[in-house]
């Protein structure tokens, strides 16, 4: 009876808390004065792996704690596999045993089961042989049956806190995007309180331009694996089947996927679609140097935090939209003087703290004096926007074509060298002399100059002044061409 009381106390103070620590620690305690074990641990499952990890234990070895050992294997693995409890009366005569400390001689192993499940295996060791007889080993399966309720409140209640911090953290992230207007420093924002809300390794945020996901911010601890702005088809997986159908993707093992990996010690993932009124704009991606550290359990919360960015990105375009209109030349449609003179800033420094690269093309149409003198300016008007919108056709959605002043454009081209502005550039004076404008009986041409980051200079100034030299150059070379501004000299390609 008295071990029976001993039991009941046992119990009772194993039940009185619900922090899994002080579950564990009260179980260990127990297990080690009440039955006088001197070696006593705890080895949870893992369920993906369906290995035993030591989860806490008391007078180990240093280091054996360490251990990961697979059902089936050592006593602990057998008595999981069993569902019942294992005894090695002498450890030295059963070829089961791992030693995990050199003065253990016998040794019980114990599993701890939720209905028929097993979450793990109280390990006991004595430094006797045949420590353990069978009163003994009841009164231990009998305990170990309430440490196994134990830990299952603790993980209940451990759960239920987690679910409320979650919510706390929904409840601060939407309050905190919906005052942030500028899509910039809302992308940032988003990173940072979601990936300190939730406590995962790294938070990234991929934005859909055209047929691409671009990566536009991302915060964490680990090491970025792909380039800042990297661009992802939108037609390829998993990034096809998320966005098509708006589903979430849980990704637990990247071990054997280091080629789709963004970040270097990432070892799982999930991949959630943004989406505001039927529209997908892109992805939010949670990254963990833990494999499986994404539960079905938390979708539901990383879904509604989705959502509310998804919702706050919506707005920032908005805004940014509504911004534009004060950086539009009016008879054109294209991005004003003013918004160019904004951008460029931006790009060269993002150039330079990626390494992307970029480059400015100045073109200016040849003659126009000329032209209006001739047709008038309703007709060289009506030139302008043609010019225009074919300059505004043939460059990506992320580069910038602006009207710079008169006949004068000026375009920003986005992680691009000097070699491929010069391209784009013969590529738009190409298109503009075959072009056949209405009403002008004989051929418009442009000419261009382009310089390119660092190449050709490492500011606004620099760049603009090398872009602008190259296209003096192409005129005063006869027109219709296209330069590249290279330190003090140009070099000529075209007509």
């Amino acid at each position: 009876m008295n071990k029976i009381a001993v039991l009941y106390d046992a119990g009772q103070a194993v039940l009185s808390t619900f922090d899994l620590d002080e579950v564990l620690q009260r179980i260990l305690g127990i297990a080690h004065d009440y039955f006088h074990l001197r070696n006593v641990a705890i080895m949870l499952l893992d369920q993906q792996s369906r290995e035993l990890y030591v989860r806490s234990q008391i007078g180990w070895d240093k280091g054996q704690d360490t251990i990961r050992l697979p059902l089936g294997h050592g006593i602990t693995g057998a008595a999981a596999v069993k569902k019942q409890p294992v005894y090695a009366p002498d450890v030295s005569k059963d070829e089961r045993y791992f030693c995990s400390a050199k003065t253990t001689h016998s040794e019980l192993a114990i599993p701890l089961m939720l209905r028929d499940e097993v979450v793990g295996v109280l390990d006991c060791q004595s430094e006797r042989v045949n420590h353990f007889d069978d009163e003994t080993i009841d009164l231990l399966t009998l305990f170990s049956n309430q440490a196994s309720i134990a830990l299952q409140n603790a993980r209940l209640y451990s759960l239920e806190r987690q679910r409320a911090r979650q919510l706390q953290a929904i409840n601060a992230i939407a309050q905190q995007t919906t005052a942030v207007l500028d899509l910039e420093e809302l992308m940032r924002r988003v990173c940072e309180l979601v990936q300190d809300a939730f406590r995962v390794s790294h938070v990234s945020l991929f934005l859909r331009e055209e047929n691409d996901l671009v990566l536009r911010a991302h915060h964490g601890t680990l090491t970025l694996h792909i380039p800042q702005g990297g661009r992802f088809p939108v037609g390829n997986e998993p990034w096809a089947s998320i966005l098509a159908g708006n589903r979430t993707g849980i990704e637990s093992d990247l071990g054997n996927a280091p080629a789709t990996k963004f970040f270097a010690e990432s070892a799982s993932r999930v991949r959630i679609p943004l989406v505001s009124f039927g529209q997908s704009l892109g992805v939010l991606a949670l990254d963990s140097s833990q494999a499986d550290a994404f539960r079905d359990g938390d979708l539901q919360s990383l879904e509604s935090v989705a959502d509310i960015c998804a919702t706050a990105i919506q707005n920032a375009h908005y805004v940014e939209r509504v911004k534009q209109l004060a950086y539009l030349d009016g008879l054109t449609g294209i991005f004003n003087r003013r918004f160019f003179e904004l951008r460029i800033l931006e790009e060269i420094e993002r150039a330079r703290r990626y390494g992307t690269g970029m480059a400015v093309i100045m073109a200016d149409i040849d003659q126009f004096k000329r032209l209006n003198d001739e047709f008038g300016h309703v007709l060289g008007d009506e030139v302008l926007r043609q010019v225009s919108s074919l300059f505004h056709q043939q460059v990506r959605k992320i580069d910038v074509v602006c009207r710079y002043g008169g006949e004068e454009f000026a375009i920003l081209l986005t992680q691009t060298s000097a070699q491929h502005a010069v391209n784009i550039a013969e590529k738009l004076r190409k298109m503009v002399a075959d072009w056949q404008f209405p009403g002008v009986p004989r051929t418009v041409t442009i000419s261009a100059g382009a310089a390119a980051f660092p190449d050709q200079g490492t500011t606004r100034d620099e760049l603009v002044k090398a872009a602008d030299n190259a296209l003096y150059a192409a005129k005063q070379a006869g027109r219709n061409r296209v330069c590249l501004g290279v330190a003090s000299r140009a070099y000529g390609v075209g007509l």
